[in-house]
C-alpha cells in the first residue's frame, strides 16, 4: 500500500472520524487515499476556520482532531489555530502537503521549513521523508499531543512520499503514559486543607466532562471548599453551587481580586495556571505565595514555573480529587462564614441592571434573556473581544454546558467553534457569541455549516467597533479613536445570503419576542443585535 494509505490506517485506529480541510494540490494522494476510508472530509473556505474547527472538537471532545492544509500559505493561514491550540492546551495534529523531496531547501513554490516555523508553538514538528517512517511517526504524533499538557503536533508530508509503497502492517497505537499520586501525597493535601479556614479551589480545563466535573463537584463538597473556574471553564462547575467562586480572568474587578486574595490557602488542580488564570501571576503571588500553595497538574512543566509551591505534584487531577472526594470534613463556622462571603459576592455580581444606552441595544439584556429561555444544557462557543464579557458575568453556566471558547484570545474562533458542536452534537443547541470585528474573520464557515447540515444559532454584536482595543485605547489616549472604528455590512442580509434565518434587533424592540423567534428557528440562525457602543462591555463603559 501507499504511505498515504497507511496514513489513514493510522486515523483510524487512533479513532479519528474526521478530518478538517482545504483542498491543495500537495496532498492529492492523500485525498485519493481518504476517499470511501470512512473518515469525513470537512471542506471548510479557509485554513485558519479548519484548524479553529479541529481544535474546537478536540476541546468538545477530549480526543485529537486533525486539520489538513496544503504547503505554504495553507499552512500559514492554519498557524492561527495551532497558537489556539498550544494556549488551550488542545490535540490537535495538523497535517500538511510538503513539496517533493528533490525540491526541499531549494526554496521552491511555497517551501517553508515548518520545524522552524511551528516550533516554538507546537509539541512537536516532524517531516515524515521516508513513508516507512509513517508506522512509527504517526502514533507518536498522536501519543505527543495527548500526553502531559496537551497540544499541537504538525506533520510535514512530501507529496512524492505520499506515494511511497509500504509494508501492510497493521497500525501502531501508543497508549499515553499514566500518572499517579500515593496515599501520602493525598494525606499531605487533606491536612493542609484540615488546617486552612480560607480554602480556595482554582479549577481548570482537566475538569470538562461528567466525570471530571462529577469528581470536583463531590471534593468541593465533601471538603467544603469554594471552587473558582479559570478563564473560559466556567462551565466545570455549577454557577449556582453555593460553593462558586467566580469566573477568574479578564475584567475582573479589584474588589474581586482582594476577596479572594483573603484565602489562606490555593488549590490549583488542571490548570497551568498562566497569568489570566492567576489575575497577572498576583493569585497565587508570584514568586512567593502569600498563602500555602498546592498545585496539581498532569505535567510537571507549569509546577513551581512562576509561584513556589508548598506541594507541586505530577498527578490525575481528576483521580486525586475523586480519592480526596471519601474524607468528609467537619463543618466548621470559620470556614462557611468564608463561603458565605465569597458567594454573595459572586452572586451580586451575577445580577444584571441594564444602563438604559440610547445609542442601541444593551447586549447584556440580549444574554441574560437567553439565559433564561435557551434549554439548560446548550454549547456556548464565544469569540474574542466584549460580546462573551456578558456571558461571563450573567450567564449562570453549570456542567450541563459545554463552553468552548479561545483561551488565546484569538479572534475568529467562535463560529468555526460553533459550526463543528452543532455537527457532532446536534441534539443540542449551540450558541455562538461574536463580535461584529470576529464574525468577518472566520464567518465564511457559515457556508460550510450549510453543507453539513448544521444549525448553529449565532448572536452577533455588531456596535461599529474593535470594542476591546477601543476599551484600551480610551484608558491610553483619551478620546483620540484610532484604527478602531469598524464600517460594517448588513449582517442580516450577510446571513441570510448563505441561507441561514437573520433576525435584526434594534433600539426600542422587544428583546424577549426576538430572542425567542430566534431560538425557534429549525436551522442555522443568526440574531443580529444592532449594539451600543456606550455600554461597550459587561465590565464597563466609554466616556461621553
Amino acid at each position: 500500500m501507499r504511505a498515504a494509505d497507511g496514513i489513514v490506517l493510522s486515523l483510524k485506529a487512533h479513532g479519528v472520524k474526521r478530518v478538517y480541510c482545504v483542498p491543495g494540490e500537495s496532498f492529492l494522494t492523500l485525498l485519493d487515499a481518504l476517499k470511501d476510508s470512512g473518515i469525513e472530509i470537512v471542506v471548510c473556505r479557509h485554513e485558519g476556520g479548519a484548524g479553529y474547527m479541529a481544535a474546537a472538537e478536540a476541546k468538545l471532545t477530549g480526543q485529537p482532531a486533525v486539520c489538513l492544509v496544503s504547503r505554504g500559505p495553507g499552512a500559514t493561514n492554519a498557524s492561527i489555530a495551532i497558537h489556539y491550540a498550544e494556549q488551550d492546551a488542545v490535540p490537535v495534529i495538523l497535517l500538511i502537503g510538503q513539496v517533493s523531496r528533490d525540491e526541499r531547501t531549494r526554496g521552491v513554490f511555497q517551501e517553508i521549513d515548518y520545524t522552524q516555523f511551528f516550533g516554538s508553538i507546537a509539541k512537536g514538528v516532524f517531516e515524515i521523508n521516508d513513508g516507512r517512517r509513517v508506522q512509527d511517526i504517526m502514533p507518536r504524533a498522536f501519543r505527543l499531543a495527548t500526553e502531559g499538557t496537551q497540544g499541537p503536533v504538525v506533520l510535514s508530508l512530501p507529496e512524492d512520499m505520499l506515494g511511497d509503497p509500504i509494508p501492510e502492517t497493521e497500525a501502531v497505537v501508543f497508549p499515553a503514559a499514566r500518572q499517579s499520586h500515593s496515599a501520602k501525597d493525598a494525606a499531605l493535601i487533606l491536612d493542609l486543607i484540615a488546617r486552612s479556614e480560607r480554602p480556595l479551589v482554582l479549577a481548570g480545563s482537566c475538569f470538562r466532562g461528567k466525570v471530571q466535573s462529577d469528581a470536583l463537584r463531590r471534593f468541593a463538597d465533601a471538603q467544603r471548599m469554594p471552587v473558582g473556574t479559570t478563564w473560559k471553564n466556567q462551565d466545570v462547575f455549577d454557577n449556582m453551587s453555593d460553593l462558586f467562586a467566580g469566573h477568574i480572568g479578564f475584567g475582573a474587578s479589584a474588589a474581586f481580586q482582594a476577596l479572594l486574595s483573603e484565602s489562606d490557602l490555593i488549590l490549583a488542580v488542571g490548570t497551568r495556571l498562566g497569568d489570566v488564570a492567576s489575575f497577572g501571576n498576583t493569585l497565587p503571588e508570584a514568586p512567593q505565595p502569600k498563602q500555602t500553595f498546592i498545585h496539581v497538574y498532569p505535567d510537571g512543566k507549569p509546577l513551581n514555573k512562576n509561584a513556589r509551591a508548598d506541594v507541586a505534584l505530577v498527578a490525575d487531577p481528576v483521580a486525586l480529587l475523586a480519592e480526596l472526594a471519601h474524607t468528609a470534613r467537619v463543618v466548621s463556622s470559620g470556614r462557611e462564614s468564608w463561603i458565605r462571603k465569597i458567594n454573595t459576592f459572586v452572586r451580586a455580581q451575577r445580577e444584571f441592571k441594564s444602563v438604559n444606552p440610547q445609542d442601541g441595544v444593551d447586549f447584556g439584556e440580549v444574554v441574560t434573556s437567553l439565559a433564561r429561555q435557551a434549554p439548560a444544557n446548550c454549547v456556548l462557543t464565544t469569540d474574542s473581544g466584549n460580546a462573551p464579557t456578558w456571558l461571563h458575568r450573567h450567564w449562570p453556566m453549570s456542567p450541563k454546558n459545554t463552553l468552548l471558547g479561545a483561551i488565546a484570545g484569538s479572534m475568529g474562533f467562535g463560529v468555526p467553534a460553533a459550526v463543528v458542536a452543532s455537527m457532532l452534537q446536534p441534539e443540542r443547541l449551540t450558541l455562538c457569541f461574536v463580535g461584529d470585528g470576529g464574525i468577518l474573520m472566520t464567518g465564511q464557515e457559515l457556508a460550510t455549516a450549510m453543507a453539513y447540515g448544521a444549525k448553529p444559532k449565532i448572536v452577533l454584536s455588531d456596535n461599529g467597533t474593535y470594542g476591546t482595543i477601543r476599551t484600551h485605547q480610551e484608558r491610553e489616549f483619551p478620546r483620540r479613536v484610532s484604527g478602531t472604528d469598524l464600517v460594517n455590512p448588513d449582517f442580516t442580509a450577510w446571513a441570510r445570503s448563505f441561507g441561514a434565518a437573520a433576525i435584526t434587533l434594534e433600539k426600542g424592540d422587544d428583546v424577549d419576542a426576538a430572542v425567542a423567534k430566534f431560538l425557534a428557528e429549525p436551522g442555522a440562525a443568526v440574531l443580529h443585535v444592532r449594539s451600543s457602543q456606550k455600554a461597550l462591555s459587561a465590565n464597563g463603559q466609554l466616556p461621553d
